[in-house]
Parts: C-alpha cells; structure tokens; sequence
C-alpha cells in the first residue's frame, strides 16, 4: 500500500510540474520581464533641429512645426539605445517668442525596434536671459511606455536680441537641445 502511495505522490508532482512548464513557456516569461521593463522610466537627451512653416516672425499666427531629434536613451536600468524622434504639428499661436498651445505628434524609433508615438496636448515657453524654453506635455499613446506621461524641453539658444529674420522676411527654424522624459 505504501509502495502505490508513494508512486502518486510521485506522478502528481510531475503533473504539477510539467503544468507549471505549459503554463509559462520560457519565451513568454522572457516577454513578460521585457514588458515590465517598457513601463519604466526613459529618459531621452540629444540635438534638435526644427523647421517652421510660414517661419516665425513678430507677429504671432498658426504655424506649422516639423522637428528631428537624435537621442540617446535611457530605458531601463543600464539599458542604453540611440533613437531618433520626428515630431509634426501646429502651434496655433506661434512667434519668434515661442510657440503657445500646440498639438504635436513625436515618433521616437529606439535602435532596438521598439517605437514610442507621443501626443503632446500642451506647452509653454519661457525665455530668459537669451534662451528659450520649449517645454511640450503629453501622453504616450502606443508603443514603449504606453500609457506613460511625457514632457519633452528643448533650449534654444538665441542672440541678445531677436534675430533680424523675425524682423523681416521671418524665423524658418531652429535647432538647440532636447530631453524627453517619459514616466508612469
């Protein structure tokens, strides 16, 4: 009788374990801890260049805004990727003094195929003492980090005075440095 018991014991602790393998394949734990990872903090720094279409002048009006960004990435806890960002919109109230309320759109592509697309709902620029502060608020709405806030801040850098183009014939862009945080 001891001799039966003992081998069902045995044969379910194998069926334990052999459902607990079905159950979590290693290639789906593996996705699991990438996924996890995804919802962490990134933390983005690079060059920024940015076209504006009709170029900005002293006279503020809706304003196409076109801009590329090289980064370097933070994206998780010593995992560090080159991306770039294409960010596309409007600024519907847009000047050489900054760009007020505008609705923009980034695409971040991370050299390890991930993708982030940012939707920037708000913003503000402060400029001091000769630098502007773009400073853009949104949400991750597909991709890394999705779900996530987002703030984007470029600085600009920009003459003493305001350059002789936004006097005349207009601003037609700008380029300065960018950071991109995206956090839950």
């Amino acid at each position: 009788m001891i001799g039966g018991r003992r081998t069902a014991v045995a044969l379910s602790s194998l069926v334990l374990v052999g459902s607990s393998w079905v159950a979590a394949p290693a290639g789906q734990a593996d996705e699991g801890r990438h996924r996890e990872r995804d919802t962490g903090v990134v933390l983005c720094t690079g060059p920024s260049e940015s076209a504006y279409d009709p170029p900005l002048t002293l006279e503020s009006r809706a304003t196409r805004v076109h801009t590329e960004a090289r980064y370097t990435c933070t994206v998780g806890p010593g995992r560090i990727v080159p991306a770039t960002g294409t960010l596309d919109g409007v600024s519907p109230s847009a000047s050489c003094n900054g760009l007020t309320n505008p609705r923009i759109t980034e695409t971040v592509r991370y050299a390890d195929g991930k993708q982030s697309l940012i939707v920037y709902d708000s913003g503000t620029t402060v400029r001091t003492v000769g630098v502007l502060d773009v400073h853009l608020s949104g949400r991750v709405t597909e991709g890394r980090g999705k779900g996530q806030s987002a703030q984007r801040d470029v600085l600009l850098a920009l003459p003493r005075e305001l350059p002789t183009e936004c006097l005349s014939s207009g601003l037609p862009g700008n380029s300065g440095q960018a950071q991109l945080e995206v956090r839950p």
